[in-house]
């Protein structure tokens, strides 16, 4: 168990969800942060935010900073818009990078000062298969590869400090977002899994399993990994 509390973002579904509730019931205290409030669903505190705006991300970190000591931080929230290179639309690019790369960056400026304090902190951040290429993803595929490059490099810089930095990088989950990209019509789902190696969707707990994982002393000499956690997809498509 992480000492201290963590700082889960785009904690209200999902991938983040799910760790939020692993995490509780092995005794970690929980903070969310995300766009819309799960209400009840949360174990723990929960600030509603759209990460989307910088200056409100700043206020609600500083009001997170002086009600908890966050010393683990899941920089989960992410969004994909799928589009082809020719049909990219830049606004819609910049929402891409704001939210997964530059609240990454502000969370985790965010949470330095009191890790540093204590000699320790567990930084998780989370990537995709869609990092190594696919249609679509010019935007969400450059993020996530971004995800990728941030942790090595903030692993470097904050290996002497006792913080570690890792990254849980999901294949194909049973997600909202995950349904809504990519299962338009009937049989898209049955054709999506036939690729997999292991021939089905992955399960947001099996994600979860892995970033508490990361976030465990049992980690501690892990710093500036990928763990793909994707039925196998990372190595190659499933039997034709």
């Amino acid at each position: 168990m992480v000492e201290g509390a963590v700082l889960i973002t785009g904690a209200s579904r999902g991938i983040g969800l799910a760790a939020a509730k692993r995490l509780s019931r092995g005794g970690c205290e929980v903070v969310g942060i995300a766009r819309r409030d799960p209400g009840s669903a949360f174990p723990g505190a929960f600030y509603p935010c759209d990460l989307m705006d910088q200056e409100a991300t700043a206020r609600t970190l500083g009001v997170i900073a002086g009600e908890h000591e966050i010393l683990g931080l899941v920089n989960n929230a992410g969004i994909n818009h799928v589009q082809r290179i020719e049909d990219v639309e830049l606004t819609k690019f910049d929402e891409v990078i704001a939210i997964t790369l530059r609240a990454a960056i502000q969370c985790t400026q965010s949470v330095l000062p009191g890790m540093r304090r204590r000699g320790y902190g567990r930084i998780v951040n989370i990537s995709s298969r869609g990092a190594l290429g696919r249609l679509g993803r010019t935007s969400y595929g450059a993020a996530k590869a971004g995800i990728i490059g941030l942790t090595r490099t903030w692993a470097l810089e904050l290996a002497a400090d006792g913080i570690t930095v890792n990254v849980v990088s999901p294949g194909p989950v049973a997600t909202e977002m995950f349904m809504r990209n990519n299962v338009k019509r009937e049989g898209d789902l049955e054709a999506f899994t036939a690729g997999i190696p292991m021939g089905r969707l992955g399960e947001p707990g099996e994600i979860a399993a892995a970033i508490e994982f990361l976030l465990s002393n049992d980690a501690s000499y892990v710093t500036g990994q990928v763990l793909h956690v994707c039925g196998g997809s990372s190595v190659g498509s499933g039997p034709i």
